[in-house]
């Protein structure tokens, strides 16, 4: 008899299979017994029939629990009223263990609650969806990437020099020298794609931010695609059509987990090219002419961000920041020094920067001016200036955080939920 997962049942009509699972609910109704049945790939409604109320698959039914373990064997049936079209009539049955009382309930229970008990809470149908979502938008990422020709380059986790800035690095010891786990792989892909043409890296990536809002992670993870020879709008049109192809991807392929979540689809589908485009000058305007008190240099946080997708009711692209409040290797713009050609693009429906990116400075001597300005060692940036001495060209690139990416897609209220086991400030259980 064949071991079948429950997605893929549609194959076996009236055929008798067996499934592995777990016991997601169960109800009496009579001569009737109904199981649901969970695998890991979908939810099966299990009936069982019989006129003597003491039969033996009436015992072992009886005894079942909440998540515990079995494996089943029957006959698939067609069945428009069941979750997922599919029924079966159950034969025989194979209890491998009694699950313990399960802690997490129909009841509500508070986040510090679900929390501490996150790798059970994995097994709730929303936490499912989200997660199911996740690996869909990763593949997307991939084959977008793979299919444009992008060579995938693996970047270390472990690195003597900071990326995105000084303040935010965990340090670690490396036998008898400091080591920082990564901010991004940027810096190792500019490389890459020296040699390379057009790379992307993918991968975790570590922030020592002792924020606590709902978007920020400690780890979270990355793409970041970088492009020798390429400007601004280059990869302002990339960024554009990667984050058109995930969302397509995402309401052709999982249109059931949406639906689960409850997710009102219509904001993604409106979604289209080309996104706004506003310097960042014309958006400090903007905001003020929204009752936001905004200076030249200040930065931009959530209320912002969220006001300026909100004006536009789509994602919008931000360009042409100031240098002072973007990182050291900023191309700056022609004839405003003061201006680097950096992009952000904010999602709609307030999720804010979802990619953040630019042109990289490509002059050696301008290079080492601004390392040295952020007061960075030079040593530890000798081969990343090295870079600009063995052919150097205009390049460009950005990353694409998935977890913010996912909150946007799932409309999730909190960052943690995006991730199988997220670490949060003062969270590290489990």
């Amino acid at each position: 008899m064949k071991w079948v997962y429950i997605e893929d049942l549609e194959k076996y009509p009236e055929k008798k299979v067996e499934i592995r699972g777990w016991v997601y609910n169960k109800r009496s109704s009579g001569k009737i017994r109904f199981l649901l049945i969970r695998d890991g790939t979908g939810i099966l409604q299990c009936t069982m029939y019989s006129a003597d109320k003491d039969s033996f698959l009436f015992q072992e039914f009886d005894r079942l629990t909440q998540e515990s373990s079995l494996i089943l064997r029957g006959v698939v049936k067609k069945e428009k009223r069941a979750p997922g079209g599919y029924e079966m009539s159950i034969e025989e049955m194979d209890i491998i263990q009694i699950a313990e009382e399960y802690p997490i309930t129909p009841k509500e229970h508070g986040i510090p609650f679900l929390m501490e008990n996150r790798h059970l809470w994995l097994r709730s149908q929303k936490q499912h969806a989200i997660l199911k979502i996740r690996s869909e938008l990763i593949k997307s990422i991939r084959d977008f990437f793979d299919n444009r020709g992008f060579r995938l380059m693996d970047t270390p986790i472990l690195t003597p020099s900071a990326c995105e800035g000084t303040t935010t690095l965990f340090e670690t010891e490396y036998f008898d020298q400091k080591a920082y786990l990564s901010q991004s792989g940027q810096l190792y892909n500019e490389a890459t794609a020296m040699a390379f043409g057009k790379v992307y890296c993918f991968g975790p990536t570590f922030r020592a931010e002792k924020s606590k809002t709902r978007k920020h992670l400690i780890e979270f993870w990355m793409v970041e695609p970088e492009i020798a020879f390429a400007t601004l709008a280059d990869i302002k049109e990339l960024g554009e059509d990667l984050i058109i192809y995930i969302i397509e991807r995402t309401l052709d392929n999982r249109q059931q987990e949406l639906e689960i979540l409850e997710r009102d689809t219509g904001p993604l589908e409106a979604v289209k090219k080309p996104f706004p485009h506003i310097t960042y000058e014309e958006a400090i305007q903007i905001l003020n002419e929204n009752n936001f008190k905004m200076e030249f240099g200040d930065d931009f946080g959530a209320p912002e961000e969220a006001k300026l997708a909100e004006i536009y009711k789509m994602p919008v692209c931000v360009t042409h920041f100031p240098a002072k409040i973007k990182a050291f290797y900023m191309q700056p713009a022609d004839k405003r020094p003061d201006l680097v050609l950096g992009l952000d693009i904010l999602a709609s429906e307030g999720y804010g920067e979802i990619i953040g990116g630019g042109q990289r400075i490509h002059d050696p001597e301008l290079l080492e001016k601004k390392i040295a300005e952020h007061k960075l060692p030079q040593q530890a940036y000798k081969w990343y200036v090295d870079l600009r001495k063995f052919g150097s060209v205009p390049h460009s690139g950005f990353g694409l955080g998935v977890e913010r990416m996912l909150s946007w897609l799932c409309k999730v209220k909190h960052i943690r939920e995006t991730i199988p086991f997220p670490r949060l400030l003062y969270r590290i259980y489990p």
